[in-house]
């Protein structure tokens, strides 16, 4: 079956985020893969995540879509839902000038069309943030002064710090970070004055990634991203920076209880998967 690496959220290979994109055959194929093959093809692929796109007949979506780390399916994933849409135009799987709609088992119909511009547009749900207090130790682990902590419907911890150098300086405790009850720590902070976006991020998830825990760019953490920043600047449109090794730029423009995140992506291997 055909499998590709895509790098997400960037317009030139090794930047960005990779992802895996499996494309599956339509039901009924023999053997139907389950839930175990994709999570050891997962872990095989040891992206941070691993998207296994299947064709269905259904009036609301052409294509079902499942994600995958190396160690948990997860509910939501922007890189590798951009990653395979961008897999399906440039292969021809579905067709150039249509929106493109994944059914998931956890987070409803994504819908993904092509700008004018050539990018990419994902609707995807809203999880704004909600004051919580700090875990007790969440400032020794970042190694710097939480200024504002939220949680959301996606059980991530935003995590607001002085600014844009706070985010970028950061060498936190993996370990540490691991033990607290959250799927990743999204820490953030207003960019600095003359940037191209508006606010700049980095997303640690030890409990459900392998290596150091940081996702080089988190689309799902932009449903919260956005939301927050938008009321903190009141904007409905903006840029984030997210301020990996390899980085990457996710735009965001707010629609109500949904958010439109928009990016590019580039294939860098297109092959065929033998197990």
């Amino acid at each position: 079956m055909r499998m590709l690496v895509v790098d997400a959220f960037t317009d030139r290979p090794f930047a960005g985020n990779p992802a895996g994109v499996c494309l599956l055959d339509g039901a009924g194929s023999t053997p139907e893969p389950d839930a175990d093959w994709m999570q050891r093809v997962a872990a095989e692929m040891k992206h941070s995540e691993t998207a296994f796109v299947r064709p269905i007949e259904a009036p609301d979506a052409e294509f079902e879509l499942r994600w995958f780390t190396p160690l948990v399916e997860v509910a939501l994933c922007g890189h590798a839902t951009l990653a395979s849409a961008h897999a399906l135009y440039e292969t021809g799987v579905a067709p150039a000038d249509g929106p493109i709609r994944f059914r998931t088992l956890h987070s409803g119909v994504l819908t993904v069309t092509r700008s004018d511009d050539g990018g990419l547009l994902m609707d995807f749900p809203a999880c704004p943030p909600a004051e919580t207090e700090p875990p007790d130790d969440l400032g020794e682990a970042l190694g710097t002064t939480p200024f504002w902590t939220g949680r959301n419907s996606q059980n991530d911890l935003l995590v607001l710090v002085a600014d844009e150098e706070a985010v970028r300086k950061l060498a936190p405790d993996m370990a540490a970070l691991g033990r607290m009850d959250a799927r990743g720590i999204i820490v953030t902070a207003t960019a600095d004055p003359g940037r191209g976006y508006d606010f700049v991020s980095r997303f640690f998830g030890a409990g459900v990634l392998l290596g150091d825990g940081e996702d080089p760019v988190t689309g799902s953490a932009h449903c919260a991203l956005g939301p927050y920043w938008g009321a903190e600047l009141g904007r409905d449109r903006l840029v984030g920076f997210q301020a990996s090794e390899r980085g990457g730029q996710v735009g965001v423009t707010l629609r109500g209880d949904r958010v439109e995140l928009s990016g590019r992506a580039v294939t860098v291997l297109d092959g065929e998967f033998k197990a």
